[in-house]
């Protein structure tokens, strides 16, 4: 169980790490370091709530409550922390981030899930 708890984890932060890689890229701010830990750290902190709401150490691999909480957390408290932070959140980025924080971080769950059979 500790096993699937570290890999659900690990590509979960992948999966947010991603995003904004591919955020930064797409809006030519650079692929520095400390820019990517700028943007990345509400994400990411917002993913530890979505963690910690869902208690998704249970089931890790799961569609609900691990991935929807993990999913819900790093769009919601993310966008929070951003505002809070003074980073910007136009309406057009809370869609982008739902939308693709949901097709990765639900997706790999669901492929893991459709594997098992």
């Amino acid at each position: 169980m500790r096993r699937a708890v570290r890999l659900a984890a690990i590509l979960d932060c992948c999966c947010v790490l991603v995003f904004v890689i591919i955020g930064r890229a797409s809006h030519i701010k650079g692929e520095s370091l400390a820019g990517i830990a700028s943007t990345a750290w509400p994400f990411l902190a917002g993913l530890a709530g979505g963690w910690l709401a869902a208690r998704a150490w249970r089931r890790p691999l799961g569609l609900w409550p691990a991935g929807v909480g993990a999913w819900l957390g790093a769009v919601t408290l993310g966008m929070v922390l951003r505002v809070v932070s003074g980073q910007g959140t136009a309406f057009a980025f809370i869609l982008v981030a739902l939308a693709f924080l949901g097709l990765f971080l639900l997706g790999w769950r669901l492929l893991v899930r459709l594997r098992r059979g």
